[in-house]
């Protein structure tokens, strides 16, 4: 563990609890992708099973029962205590498309040809590209709630961060792991025109919108 994997994870567990405000304070899931939550559910599923026969820490059972429990949760809201604030008919990015390649990519590179690691490897493939159907229904309203923007902004930081954190453990540990790193990357890079209009609007008070 290092400062920068501390606030990454920070981060990642700041996303969620501003996502669950947002949703318990407006009673509300508009703007919310639900598909882009259930493909954050099926990520950390796939990841996590390892809790079932290894124990690494208190702090790594905690954030793995703590992301997989809240991630259930919000599908939950979003499918049944709040479904009529959310409109699937601009939720509509075919999940199909990012499903079937992450499977390939979980085949084709991994490290052991073993369950768990091929579920590992298809949960970072997934998780790089989880976020496309939020950022496709935005691209489609042009707006967003300004709560909303600050989740997805904690979002990106989280994933962000640990940028910093593999440069760290290479020169520390001499440890690099260029699935983890690729994914990585690729997933930062999607959140690259969400970040400029984030720093550009939101953060000097003015609303979301993407440029016409």
């Amino acid at each position: 563990m290092n400062v920068f994997r501390l606030l990454g994870d920070l981060s990642h567990l700041a996303s969620i609890l501003i996502l669950l405000q947002k949703i318990q304070s407006t009673r509300s899931c508009r703007g919310i992708s639900f598909k882009t939550q259930a493909l954050y559910a099926t990520v950390f599923i796939a990841r996590y099973l390892d809790l079932f026969y290894e124990w690494v820490s208190l702090y790594n059972f905690t954030m793995k029962v703590f992301f997989i429990a809240s991630s259930c949760y919000i599908l939950y809201l979003m499918k049944y205590k709040y479904r009529p604030t959310h409109d699937p008919s601009i939720d509509t990015f075919r999940v199909e498309y990012l499903l079937g390649p992450c499977v390939v990519l979980s085949l084709l590179f991994h490290y052991r040809f073993t369950i768990p690691e091929l579920l590992w490897s298809f949960s970072i493939f997934l998780e790089a590209t989880a976020i496309l159907p939020q950022l496709f229904m935005l691209q489609r309203t042009g707006e967003a709630e300004t709560i909303t923007t600050h989740y997805l902004a904690a979002l990106g930081a989280y994933r962000a961060l640990y940028i910093p954190n593999w440069i760290y453990r290479y020169f520390t540990e001499d440890m690099v792991d260029p699935i983890a790193v690729t994914a990585g990357i690729v997933q930062t890079a999607l959140y690259l025109d969400f970040f400029y209009v984030y720093f550009t609007k939101v953060l000097q008070g003015q609303k979301f919108e993407l440029p016409a």
